[in-house]
């Protein structure tokens, strides 16, 4: 297997890091700057900073993606395969990026990987993409949209009594907590996709053996990226969680973040799933708007985002195979 190949494969698994860091840094800071608990920079610094520390705290997500999805083959073809899959993910990213659509990063991916394995003709191990991929895919959002509103609704009954002013003003310090918390999160999830996708090509390129540990310089890359990424900002997407959903307060920034940051753990920890940060933190700010009444959330535009996650997976999958094809087309 030719170095070069190798090297150009893991630049682009870092540069799809990279865009995942500023598609998705809206999923840490949007609330806490919409409801002013933070400033924009201030936010984006703190959720850098968490990114890094979070990739650094489990490998369950990255065995997941690097052994549970597909098969690739040695060789140049099992670098094709992956090199198309991430070039799949990032051209969704940027195109989501663009119309300020808060989709999946993570999907995404999946789609990518899955459309360029079955361009190349290899195995996709569809019992892990239905275990590992698409049941959370469901699950986690409706957790998310039904524990939101629990929360809120506990939030609302506990400071029944308290002065609005004084309660919004400690809300907006408890912020800072859940959005540290909410990129402490995402760090833990999405470096460790990237750092997966690592793995796959070292072991393809028979640098790494099967179930090896990830190199610490594999962690360090991944979470160094993904930081830059989200420090860059996704301030498009960051106004369509923020403000266009719902308009928030800080109260309801608090029980979202906390929310969102509770589901990404319990994925991450107990069942090494790797979920959206993007879909969960979307239908938790629904299932909080929603304690204010149905009026109280822009459906019309959660039903636009709920569209593109459902687009997701295969739009990125197409990409990838289009990919392939013409990676075959051009190296053979």
């Amino acid at each position: 297997m030719d170095t070069f190949a190798l090297i150009v494969t893991i630049g682009v698994a870092l540069g799809f890091t990279y865009t995942n860091g500023f598609h998705d840094s809206a999923n840490a800071i949007a609330t806490s700057v919409s409801t002013r608990a933070l400033t924009p920079r201030a936010a984006l610094a703190m959720a850098a900073v968490m990114n890094l520390a979070g990739a650094f705290l489990g490998s369950g997500v990255a065995k997941t993606v690097s052994e549970g999805l597909i098969a690739t083959p040695h060789g140049h073809k099992g670098m094709g395969i992956l090199f198309a899959a991430l070039v799949g993910a990032i051209v969704w990213n940027l195109v989501t990026w663009y119309y300020g659509l808060p989709s999946s990063s993570s999907h995404a991916l999946f789609g990518g990987m899955v459309g360029a394995a079955l361009a190349g003709g290899t195995e996709v191990i569809w019992d892990g993409v239905l275990e590992k991929v698409v049941i959370p895919m469901f699950l986690s959002p409706f957790v998310g949209l039904i524990l939101g509103y629990l929360v809120m609704v506990a939030i609302l009954w506990m400071f029944r009594r308290s002065n609005p002013h004084k309660a919004k003003r400690g809300f907006r310090i408890a912020q800072t907590v859940s959005a540290a918390a909410m990129a402490l999160g995402h760090g833990l999830q999405d470096a460790q996709k990237t750092m997966g996708i690592v793995v796959m090509a070292l072991v393809i390129a028979d640098v790494e053996g099967q179930g090896d540990d990830i190199p610490v310089w594999v962690k360090i890359a991944c979470a160094l990226t993904l930081s830059l990424g989200t420090y860059a900002g996704g301030w498009r997407i960051m106004r369509t969680l923020g403000r266009r959903i719902i308009e928030l307060d800080p109260p309801q920034g608090f029980a979202a973040e906390t929310t969102a940051a509770s589901v990404m753990y319990t994925a991450s920890f107990m069942f090494h799933a790797p979920i959206s940060t993007t879909h969960v933190i979307t239908s938790a700010i629904m299932g909080v708007g929603s304690t204010k009444g149905s009026r109280a959330v822009r459906w019309g535009v959660a039903k636009n985002i709920v569209l593109g996650w459902f687009i997701t997976m295969p739009a990125a999958g197409l990409v990838a195979a289009l990919s392939y094809w013409l990676v075959l087309l051009v190296f053979g």
